[in-house]
């Protein structure tokens, strides 16, 4: 029993390092920006850029504006506008506007906003999808909440409401108001046999 117990603590001592590991690997790749201009007001403190993307390895932001206080990406808030588009490994945001948090020098959250603002994260052989008039992605809780007009789908079940919060870490979701749910039949209906003339 004592060996079992000291495996499963050596498992959960390299599993809590691997995930330190990949941390650390995330906040040392670089930070690329490019932009089409750049307004840089000092007396303000803030910078504008025009048709940016910013990337830090396969992670990746485009917009036709963003507004910020500086170049930190430790912490800071950044505004985008336009055609707002955030993609990441598993998923993927879309929109109007967006504020994105950086913490730490990586995407700590995004609020997106639009008509619709849509969401999409690709798991092993399906796709979860999503729509909402605003959209609240905490990366590091794993959390998406889709707020107004909120539609959200993986395929087979749709699920509308108000507001909807999704877990991107194990796919669940909650609602603490009315929720409409439709489920897709998971075969077509057979055929019924043609009367004989």
């Amino acid at each position: 029993m004592a060996a079992s117990s000291s495996r499963r603590l050596a498992a959960a001592v390299l599993a809590a390092c691997a995930a330190a590991a990949g941390a650390q690997e995330r906040e040392q790749l670089p930070i690329q920006l490019k932009a089409a201009s750049l307004n840089f007001d000092t007396q303000k403190g803030l910078v504008e850029y025009g048709a940016v993307t910013i990337t830090q390895g396969e992670i990746r932001i485009t917009a036709d504006r963003a507004v910020t206080s500086g170049l930190d990406f430790k912490d800071s808030s950044w505004e985008f506008s336009g055609t707002v588009r955030i993609s990441m490994p598993d998923s993927a945001l879309a929109s109007d506007t967006a504020s994105v948090h950086f913490s730490g020098g990586e995407i700590a959250s995004a609020l997106v906003t639009g008509a619709p603002a849509t969401f999409q994260q690709q798991r092993k052989d399906e796709r979860a999808e999503g729509r909402a008039n605003r959209i609240d992605y905490d990366l590091k809780r794993g959390a998406v909440e889709l707020d107004g007009n909120a539609w959200l789908s993986d395929g087979k079940t749709e699920i509308t409401g108000a507001k909807l919060v999704y877990s991107t870490t194990n796919q669940r979701v909650v609602s603490r108001e009315q929720v409409l749910i439709t489920i897709q039949p998971n075969e077509p209906a057979p055929e019924k046999p043609k009367p004989k003339p």
